[in-house]
């Protein structure tokens, strides 16, 4: 069940489904959460070169998949939102700059959206900090 903390006067209109969002936080937190993965270091931008073969390991993987799904299946502004998020989560940026961190986001784009979110191991803590700054809590 979905929470929001804020009048929606004072919350930043998302356009991606805050259930899809907790539940890619979830995802993330148990695609994290396995011994065996091994990400690389926070990479330097979204569209790294690495990106598309990161998790070739993990090819197949139902939870890698289900993620890729979801996040295949948001058009290109609500990938942007959920990359916006995660970097308001880490502290890139403050609620008030939302507009800024959404441009940002939109001008690192790339079809490797979910695998870039993927290589944050600290993405499910840093989309659940960056939907609780807007006033959204997944409850």
């Amino acid at each position: 069940m979905l929470e929001t903390n804020l009048s929606e006067t004072d919350t930043p209109m998302l356009e991606v489904n805050p259930d899809d969002l907790c539940q890619l936080i979830q995802l993330a937190r148990d695609f994290h959460a396995r011994e065996s993965l091994v990400t690389p270091d926070e990479p330097e931008s979204p569209v790294d070169e690495m990106l598309p073969g990161v998790f070739s390991a993990q090819s197949g993987d139902p939870i890698l998949e289900e993620f890729r799904s979801i996040v295949a299946d948001l058009d290109r502004a609500q990938q942007v939102q959920v990359v916006a998020l995660m970097w308001l989560g880490r502290g890139d940026y403050d609620p008030e700059e939302w507009d800024t961190v959404v441009a940002e986001a939109d001008e690192h784009w790339s079809d490797y959206a979910a695998d870039y979110l993927l290589a944050h191991p600290l993405v499910a803590d840093q989309l659940s900090d960056g939907m609780e700054a807007l006033g959204y809590d997944c409850q």
